[in-house]
């Protein structure tokens, strides 16, 4: 089953249809995955050949139901700064913590803490005036001393033999620079957390990702040569990237060059002497997927996760399925 779709100027482009009825056949010919970019903490791939649902699965997981690790429980022994208890609790606990929670077990509820399933850290942290700073600074930096309460400031407590199994490396704030408060001499902090185990449905901050999104690979079809000024002028009414203005017969020509790349602003639109000769659209069964991971997870493996999820909805649907019948 052909799936090269035509994005570019070198021949006419294909419309798509999505079959009509299902099959596993149909779709092993059509399905494929493609890694366009990838880092440690952003990927955008094209997952080709699924339906809407399918993909909507992907993203409403990676939301709600990949586990990750988050501070679910603040002691707070002392608290002298301007922030309120409450607002400091909240913004503690969604610092994104870089440990795997495959290491972990979910804490039953009724049950205490254990190294099995709880993370213990302490900030503990007071400002002070710097009797060392030169007589003219202004500089709050050089006046006080810890004045900025960063999440580097936050130590992991190892409980039982956790200190065997990880290193300080592996536990801890994904970036070290997250301001939490700004205090003056005098004020102090000190508390101590516990991290577990969660997901995304119970609470926002067990979300493992900024944000999971897709949208469908645009298509853009020139039914006429476009040159001259006009060429350039529809270059401008798409995004970076998607159109060019070659050289052809000594004037220029705009190209597709990668309809990807479009917003969908339909600028285009507004010029009324080559509006009609610009068709665009979308191929139905062509996502181009984005995961931006919050640092804790890789996006690839946070994608590998939701695909386990699925895997296990449909493992119990079929049970229940066949228990039924």
């Amino acid at each position: 089953m052909d799936r090269n779709y035509n994005l570019t100027e070198s021949g006419p482009v294909r419309a798509p249809s999505m079959p009509t009825k299902w099959s596993l056949k149909a779709f092993k010919e059509m399905f494929d995955i493609k890694i366009v970019f990838k880092d440690d903490m952003e990927m955008e791939f094209d997952v080709i050949g699924v339906e809407p649902s399918l993909a909507n699965a992907f993203r409403r997981i990676l939301l709600s139901e990949v586990p990750s690790i988050a501070i679910k429980e603040v002691h707070m022994y002392m608290n002298t700064s301007v922030i309120q208890d409450e607002v400091l609790c909240h913004r503690i606990g969604l610092i994104p913590l870089k440990a795997n929670p495959r290491n972990f077990e979910m804490q039953q509820e009724g049950a205490p803490p254990s190294e099995h399933d709880t993370l213990e850290f302490e900030l503990r942290i007071k400002c002070t005036k710097n009797n060392s700073a030169p007589a003219k600074t202004t500089e709050l930096a050089d006046l006080y001393k810890n004045h900025m309460v960063y999440s580097k400031s936050i130590k992991w407590l190892p409980m039982g033999d956790q200190d065997k199994m990880f290193s300080a490396s592996d536990v801890g704030p994904v970036f070290d620079d997250i301001l939490i408060a700004k205090m003056r001499p005098g004020q102090e902090i000190e508390m101590k957390m516990l991290a577990g185990k969660g997901c995304g449905k119970d609470h926002a901050k067990y979300s493992p990702v900024c944000t999971a999104s897709y949208r469908l690979m645009p298509t853009i079809e020139l039914t006429r040569e476009i040159d001259g000024d006009a060429a350039y002028r529809l270059q401008k009414s798409f995004s970076p990237g998607v159109i060019d203005v070659v050289q052809r017969g000594g004037k220029p020509v705009a190209v597709v060059k990668n309809a990807r790349y479009d917003n969908g602003s339909r600028n285009h639109m507004l010029h009324s002497d080559f509006a009609s000769f610009v068709k665009v659209g979308r191929v139905p069964d062509h996502y181009i997927f984005t995961i931006e991971s919050v640092g804790a997870i890789e996006p690839e493996e946070l994608f590998l996760e939701s695909v386990d999820v699925l895997k296990a909805k449909c493992t119990n649907l079929l049970a229940e399925l066949n228990k039924n019948s």
